[in-house]
């Protein structure tokens, strides 16, 4: 169990991460999916600083675990989360993001970055290549997990739940599937174009076993959900869907269509910043 200095800590580490974000946002030419990546910017930083095997020193090792940002649309969220982590400079994602030749691209690339495990960006795969993967390490007799980031948007297509059947009939309790639930597609809110409740009663009917994490952006929360995932080497896959608000803790942004992806001025950069320290002196104060 984390105590309160290990939720404090991971808390500044996702501060960190959304201000990282933004600057980069405010420095960058083009639009970035600013609303997405802030709302699973809390789980993303729980995932590699904490639930996760992972490190840079570990990239050629078997038993590592696997990460598939399904949500390629997601990407610079990841790069910046990696790079906390010691697998990128910081410096150079914000040199070179979006540029011809770079590392680091809108959506993920493998050729570029071999420490990732596929290039995603194409919704609705991520899950089947998760499936693969966590298929090929029980016929190899390894005991990793593989984890797979999804948004609630892409559950739409049907090739997600062929890969959820697959899953339960092949008993991969060794994958865990992570939903990214902001309620928001890329022109509207989920329920208003497409209901999708009861949400997770639909993972149940398939056979998986269901994490609910009420708000998602709540570390401690989002702690507890990954510190009692069920033993890896069970019989059946989990999800957990992680309830979160599209454009955390930014006034102008949060819950607002048009924040699908974005740019920043220099006044919404300079408030985007004075609402991100303000949300992280708020939880010193509470913790």
């Amino acid at each position: 169990m984390a105590d309160k200095k290990e939720i404090l800590h991971l808390q500044e580490l996702a501060y960190k991460a959304r201000r990282n974000l933004v600057e980069l946002c405010g420095a960058y030419n083009g639009s970035i999916h600013m609303g997405g990546d802030m709302s699973m910017m809390d789980v993303l930083t729980c995932l590699f600083q904490r639930t996760m095997h992972v490190a840079p020193e570990l990239q050629k090792e078997s038993e590592r675990d696997r990460f598939i940002l399904s949500k390629g649309h997601g990407a610079v969220g990841m790069y910046i989360v990696m790079a906390l982590k010691g697998f990128f400079e910081y410096q150079e994602i914000c040199e070179t993001y979006g540029k011809l030749g770079s590392k680091f691209g809108q959506h993920p690339c493998k050729t570029r970055l071999p420490m990732l495990e596929a290039s995603t960006g194409s919704l609705g795969h991520g899950l089947s290549i998760s499936v693969g993967l966590a298929a090929s390490a029980r016929q190899k007799g390894q005991t990793h997990r593989v984890f797979c980031l999804m948004g609630d948007g892409e559950t739409c297509e049907g090739s997600v739940w062929e890969a959820a059947m697959t899953a339960r009939a092949q008993k991969l309790g060794n994958l865990v599937a992570v939903v990214d639930r902001n309620k928001q597609f890329m022109t509207s809110f989920s329920e208003d174009s497409l209901v999708m409740e009861p949400y997770a009663d639909k993972w149940r009917a398939f056979g998986w076993k269901v994490v609910e994490i009420a708000d998602g952006n709540d570390m401690a929360q989002v702690v507890d959900a990954f510190d009692h995932l069920p033993d890896g080497d069970s019989e059946i896959p989990t999800v957990v869907i992680a309830n979160t608000i599209k454009g955390k803790y930014i006034s102008f942004m949060e819950r607002q269509i048009k924040w699908h992806a974005g740019s920043l001025n220099e006044k919404d950069l300079e408030t985007a910043l004075k609402d991100l320290d303000a949300a992280f002196e708020k939880q010193r104060k509470e913790s």
